[in-house]
């Protein structure tokens, strides 16, 4: 499916459904999304098996139960054109709830498809080297796909030791989302990150970012050698400031020094 989202082209979810487990996840844009996309299917008379689960209210919501999709795993196969491909936009490929056997048929599928390039990215990356070992040995990997990006996403500095746990896993390319980035990282380490994208945080519930938040993490990039890429500057600031896009994604709206968008160099 294809997508608007800045730092990829398309999206593909063999899972769908999440829990909340940190503070960047209050405004989860991908749990409202399920509960619309339920509510028209319920309208229309139909249903969309990816949105007929409810999840514990307490974490979760309607339609966003995690679920697995076996019916869905052939879907990049299918795409004649290159593209980068992020994995599980409405879900985390690493939740606990995810079977092992169900990741090892996700890298099954990327490693027969060498001409996308996968970004997937996780809240729990304490997961990431321990399923992977399994996952490498199930399909006789001794190398990481040279295809396939692994991401861990860190909000506030409460969350930079992520990073700790993402340098573990055999990956290609590693990489940390700091968005919606809610408080400066002084405690983040990106050696042996490849990229970091930047972003503020939009829609009902925003909450602000400080520009010298990004500007230090892209110092840090400088610094240790990873690729910086902004991807918004939120809507709180895009209000304050008069921006023209009212998320803060134009980057002809922000200071010089911010308008960065690097790839890694491996990419």
């Amino acid at each position: 499916m294809t997508t608007t989202i800045e730092w990829t082209e398309a999206t593909w979810n063999p899972t769908t459904g999440c829990d909340r487990i940190s503070p960047g996840c209050d405004n989860c844009y991908a749990l409202t999304m399920a509960k619309r996309l339920k509510g028209m299917e319920q309208q229309r008379g139909t249903a969309r098996p990816k949105y007929q689960n409810d999840g514990d209210p307490r974490t979760s919501g309607p339609g966003f139960a995690l679920t697995v999709h076996p019916d869905t795993l052939d879907a990049p196969v299918k795409w004649r054109i290159p593209r980068r491909v992020f994995v599980n936009s409405m879900s985390d490929l690493f939740h606990a709830r995810v079977p092992v056997d169900f990741v090892t048929s996700v890298w099954r599928t990327m490693a027969s498809t060498p001409q996308h390039t996968y970004q997937i990215l996780t809240k729990r990356p304490e997961r990431l080297a321990r399923v992977l070992e399994q996952v490498h040995g199930a399909l006789g990997l001794e190398e990481p796909l040279p295809n396939v990006w692994l991401g861990t996403s860190i909000e506030s500095d409460d969350y930079a030791r992520r990073a700790d746990a993402l340098r573990l896993a055999p990956a290609a390319v590693r990489f940390v989302s700091a968005e919606p980035l809610l408080g400066p990282l002084p405690s983040l380490d990106v050696t042996g990150i490849d990229w970091v994208i930047l972003g503020g945080e939009s829609g009902p519930g925003a909450r602000p970012l400080e520009l010298v938040w990004i500007r230090d993490v892209i110092g840090q990039c400088r610094t240790a050698g990873a690729a910086p890429f902004v991807k918004q500057l939120g809507s709180v600031w895009a209000k304050a400031s008069g921006a023209s896009d009212k998320k803060g994604g134009s980057p002809e709206d922000w200071p010089t020094d911010l308008r960065v968008r690097e790839y890694p160099a491996a990419a």
